[in-house]
């Protein structure tokens, strides 16, 4: 095949230090301390891709240097050089650029590593004329164009060569940074692109669930939760995103940000906001740490998408066993599997293995669903 192959460098920077993405912050990001994810990432899914073919890049940090490492003999042609002082911050009007090189090329498959601004950016080059597929790296991640991981990215592209998979319609999605920052929900779908199908291993677009009862669901969710802290004085729970997370400090009469991580401690707030510093720090201090996310309608995502201050060392202090995962049954009752992609293979193998967990869905009432967590290539 002829693949378009192009890396965001400072996608999903923004994730572990609380900034809830990298677009426009790059900067505060790296005063913070956030570290490069995207080409790690991107390099965990070309390891595992399969064949022999004709590769179009950006040059160094978009793509180049990646492929060298695992496609040396292969035909690897750089269509565009970053600009010196973009290296490692690479700007969207380069990936446009880039993206429109690859259709003057005849690329029968563009996959890139980012998140939803990024799938946005080459959406607007390509419309429909290519199938994209997208290599998970940013904070967040609502377009349907996304393996689940990025060995679930590598399982969509080797199926694509063998002739296994088929490309289909999927949404783009992107959220407004600036406003999801101040505490704002604005999502929206610019449109549909061709991406590769198939259900094991692509992610489906978010959803959003309401019924009567849906805010009664939460409430009796949050009475149980308020229990557990009272069962567990001096422990700091970590509550992640959402408005199920969220509906235990508004029962509890607490402030609240909707969209970040929030610490509290004897029912009392610590921290508001924070990233994966703060938790750390604070969990010294505590006797114990637990961890209340609520999953994403549809794809079932409870780590790795939007809660990545949450990292694999806050997850692996607490124990998979201090993990409270949250849905109403409304949810519940339209995702299939639980999932996981905390981007540390030894943590995904181990929420792997447990096979099930459960799933808060009431007072005092559980539901044991299926985990999933890497994708173990053959």
């Amino acid at each position: 095949m002829r693949v378009g192959f192009v890396i965001n460098p400072i996608a999903g920077m923004g994730g572990k230090v609380g900034l809830k993405g990298t677009d426009g912050v790059y900067e505060k990001a790296v005063e913070l301390g956030a570290e490069p994810v995207a080409t790690k990432r991107a390099e965990e899914s070309l390891q595992n891709m399969k064949g022999e073919h004709t590769w179009f890049t950006a040059g160094g940090v978009m793509g180049e240097s990646s492929l060298k490492q695992y496609f040396e003999g292969q035909k690897i042609n750089v269509v565009y050089e970053p600009k010196k002082d973009s290296i490692g911050r690479t700007k969207a009007e380069e990936t446009h650029e880039v993206v429109r090189r690859f259709i003057d090329k005849h690329v029968d498959l563009i996959v890139f590593c980012g998140g939803d601004g990024t799938a946005r950016d080459i959406y607007e080059e390509v419309d429909k004329e290519k199938p994209i597929l997208g290599i998970p790296a940013g904070v967040k991640m609502h377009s349907g164009c996304f393996g689940i991981n990025p060995e679930g990215s590598a399982q969509l592209f080797n199926d694509f060569v063998d002739g296994k998979a088929d490309t289909g319609e999927v949404e783009i999605m992107d959220l407004d940074e600036e406003k999801y920052r101040e505490g704002d929900w604005e999502i929206k779908m610019h449109g549909q692109a061709l991406s590769i199908y198939e259900p094991h291993y692509i992610q489906l677009g978010k959803q959003s669930f309401r019924s009567v009862d849906q805010e009664d669901q939460k409430r009796d969710i949050a009475h149980f939760l308020i229990d557990e802290m009272e069962e567990n004085p001096g422990h700091l729970f970590v509550l992640g995103p959402g408005s199920t997370t969220a509906e235990i400090q508004k029962v509890l009469g607490l402030d609240y940000t909707i969209l970040g991580v929030d610490l509290i401690k004897n029912k009392e707030i610590v921290e508001l906001d924070v990233a994966e510093k703060e938790i750390l720090e604070q969990s010294e201090e505590a006797s114990g740490l637990k961890i209340i996310v609520s999953m994403i309608g549809n794809q079932g995502f409870f780590l790795g998408r939007g809660n990545q201050q949450i990292s694999p060392k806050v997850v692996k202090k607490a124990g998979l066993d201090n993990i409270y995962i949250l849905s109403t049954p409304t949810k519940l009752k339209k995702t299939a599997n639980l999932r996981a992609d905390t981007g540390d293979e030894e943590l995904d193998k181990k929420i792997s293995e447990k096979g099930y967990m459960k799933v808060v869905q009431g007072y005092r009432e559980y539901r044991l669903v299926e985990v999933q967590a890497g994708v173990h290539l053959e």
